[in-house]
């Protein structure tokens, strides 16, 4: 009988191993960051999303997390994980397509909350936005999208290889201008912003932006990634806090924040989202979502509905933060930078490496607030970016309001 011997490597695997230098453009540019006090290491979380948690061994206020309405530890959506985990188990073993699906419910659920046709839910809201724009536009197209989009907006459309304009942030006027250059083209025009922008908390004009779609015949989408759960009757978005409902033709929103889970979705016309099943590369080439996952979005669809507390809550927190912000001295928007209008807040400190050293000051003193720099924001418009949720309480937020203010003191920023 032949025996098999056992594996073993010609060389030792070594932590210590000279790094090749086929990659040594990329250390070169990590240590221009570091130069430039922009780079930054990821934090861990030692335990549960919540309003004070913490992070690499220390209890912070936490005010980095999407997790708006607190649902990430809700015990409604916990069961729903649990019970969808004993019967179906933990992974759903291939694309939709190939072996099944148990995700239609929560497609159906999203679709009656949203007020449109269908839905057809992705692994993130990144592959939502990348997908659609990707799938439903080609080379003969035209895009128009707002300078403030979010990256898997411009990504999308750069892969739809659709030509792209863009207009002047929340610039109806220029958009239109943009339009009129372009209405006797050949190809499909498609406008897009997002309902709530990401950096700066600002509202989206999506009403007069689908009165531009509608004059000009044009494919109206918006991103409601952040308004999704925050804006609209019980967290319905943009579109009903416009009260735009049939005038956007493309709806996208997430799973990841105010819902508490993970994912993204689009919603609209029963062609739209069968067009997708069909043609959307993410939604056919990546495994979908845990079964888990997609009972607990179920759970907490219907927790918008049972609980509106909860969204009046993280609105009076917000405007308390924003008005108690605006007073102690911070720029909160408005000047320099658009004027937030939801519970997104970010406090303007204009160059990189101070914002990041007053972020980690922040967070020593108990205080967990992300900064943000250039690429992700322009150049000059480096941020500490917080967001309120319905959880916290005003002691909480009174306790954080002080570490801001003192932080600011020493570091000189007022």
């Amino acid at each position: 009988m032949t025996q098999t011997a056992a594996f073993t490597p010609s060389s030792p695997v070594s932590a210590t191993q000279p790094q090749r230098m086929q990659l040594a453009h990329l250390t070169a540019q990590m240590d221009e960051l570091k130069q430039r006090g922009t780079y930054f290491k990821l934090r861990v979380l030692d335990d549960q999303q919540a309003p004070v948690c913490t992070y690499d061994g220390r209890r912070v206020i936490n005010l980095a997390s999407n997790n708006y309405l607190g649902l990430c530890n809700h015990p409604r959506l916990r069961e729903a994980a649990i019970a969808a985990t004993e019967r179906y188990g933990v992974g759903s073993g291939a694309v939709r397509t190939i072996a099944g699906t148990i995700h239609l419910e929560l497609e159906e659920k999203i679709a009656a909350f949203k007020n449109v046709e269908a839905c057809v839910v992705f692994q993130s809201g990144f592959a939502a936005n990348a997908g659609t724009v990707s799938s439903i536009l080609g080379k003969e197209d035209f895009i128009l999208s707002d300078e403030l989009n979010h990256a898997s907006i411009i990504d999308g459309a750069r892969l739809s290889r659709a030509k792209i304009k863009v207009f002047r942030h929340k610039d109806v006027a220029h958009a239109e201008e943009l339009l009129r250059e372009i209405e006797h083209e050949p190809g499909r025009k498609l406008i897009i912003t997002d309902g709530v922008f990401s950096m700066d908390g600002d509202i989206g004009p999506v009403d007069k932006l689908a009165d531009l779609a509608e004059k000009y015949g044009a494919i109206m989408m918006v991103d409601d990634a952040h308004a999704s759960g925050v804006l609209g009757r019980d967290g319905r978005g943009s579109i009903d806090h416009f009260g735009a409902h049939g005038r956007v033709d493309v709806q996208v929103g997430t799973l990841s924040k105010a819902i508490g889970a993970l994912g993204g979705y689009v919603c609209g016309s029963r062609d739209l989202i069968d067009y997708l099943y069909h043609r959307a590369r993410p939604f056919l080439f990546s495994t979908s979502h845990p079964p888990s996952v997609a009972a607990t979005c179920i759970a907490a669809f219907d927790l918008l509905e049972a609980e509106p507390e909860r969204i009046a809550r993280l609105w009076e927190n917000t405007a308390y933060f924003k008005q108690q912000l605006g007073d102690a001295g911070f720029d909160i928007g408005g000047v320099t930078t658009p004027k937030s209008e939801t519970p997104i807040t970010p406090i303007i400190l204009g160059d990189g490496r101070r914002t990041m050293e007053f972020s980690k000051a922040l967070f020593e003193a108990g205080v967990m607030a992300t900064g943000i720099a250039f690429p992700t924001v322009p150049e000059g418009k480096a941020r500490v970016r917080t967001i309120m949720t319905s959880e916290h309480t005003r002691e909480q937020i009174d306790q954080a309001l002080e570490v801001f203010v003192s932080v600011a003191k020493r570091l000189g920023l007022f």
